[in-house]
């Protein structure tokens, strides 16, 4: 019979037991520390990629802007007012280019470091939460860039006045700096805020809420989904509710996950006696 080394106990019958992949913390960190090196590289490379196609990017996000400028009838021109503002946008366009495309790399190495430690039916609870995650991610930008910006971005240059409606015509002149970063920010925003479902559902699934739990708390949920929107958008109400009604559809949708997911009471107890088996099975060990 083969032995197992010193730090490893061993399981019969519990296939891909996470016990026989124990290792020192130090090995632990180091194997951290690699999975985090060959992220960053991966973002280094997509920096530097981003940079080789940073006008393209640009254009891209300026394109609702645009748009909306000429049916407006305003100037369709952008400016900086620093030197060095053009360079700087150039990196921050790149830099926001490489997290979004190395999210999935990162994600993917994080599983790499954890999944040793998970046994088999743990990796199945967890893995679909990792193909929806950059999926609702995906599809949070979108509605912002898609939708959300071009309403926005209509409603507040109706602003703009002419020489005969003011004494002096209002014309917007937009900073490229300022408005990149706002619509990357909103971006991220709704990205992120589209991970809701995703979060609130494992939680579920390992018992830590409820279904029940998410429709008691329902009323405080959609005060705190109104707070988040009003903070991460402009001032404006077109932007404020595009980001508020995803959201609160999302948090029905996860009452309904939560639902479908979340432990019944016979599962916790059979959980309960197969964790009191296998502390027996140790000591009997």
């Amino acid at each position: 019979m083969n032995k197992l080394p010193s730090t490893e106990v061993a399981k019969p019958g519990v296939p891909d037991d996470p016990d026989t992949h124990t290792m020192p913390l130090l090995d632990h960190l180091m194997e951290l520390r690699k999975r985090l090196l060959y992220s960053v590289i991966a973002l280094l490379i997509a920096f530097f990629g981003g940079m080789a196609v940073a006008t393209h990017i640009y254009d891209f996000l300026m394109q609702p802007y645009a748009d909306a400028m000429k049916e407006h009838g305003g100037t369709q021109r952008m400016i900086y007012t620093h030197l060095a503002e053009g360079f700087i946008v150039q990196l921050q366009v790149a830099f926001f280019t490489a997290i979004f495309v190395t999210f999935p790399v990162f994600a993917n190495q994080m599983w790499a470091f954890i999944a040793p430690g998970l046994y088999k039916h743990e990796k199945r609870a967890i893995l679909p939460f990792l193909v929806a995650s950059p999926m609702l991610f995906i599809l949070g930008a979108a509605l912002v860039y898609y939708f959300v910006i071009p309403l926005a971005w209509k409603f507040l240059l109706g602003f703009q006045t002419t020489g005969s409606q003011t004494a002096l015509p209002i014309e917007l002149e937009a900073a490229i700096g300022d408005y990149l970063s706002l619509v990357m920010s909103l971006i991220l925003a709704f990205g992120i805020a589209f991970q809701m479902p995703v979060l609130l559902v494992l939680l579920a699934k390992v018992g830590i809420i409820s279904a029940e739990g998410l429709k008691e708390k329902r009323r405080y949920a959609i005060i705190g989904i109104f707070i988040f929107a009003a903070v991460v958008t402009p001032p404006d109400v077109i932007s404020q509710l595009g980001l508020a009604l995803p959201m609160m559809l999302l948090y029905e949708i996860s009452i309904i996950g939560a639902k479908m997911v979340g432990k019944k009471p016979e599962d916790a107890a059979a959980d309960g006696s197969a964790a009191g088996g296998d502390d027996t099975d140790f000591n009997e060990a």
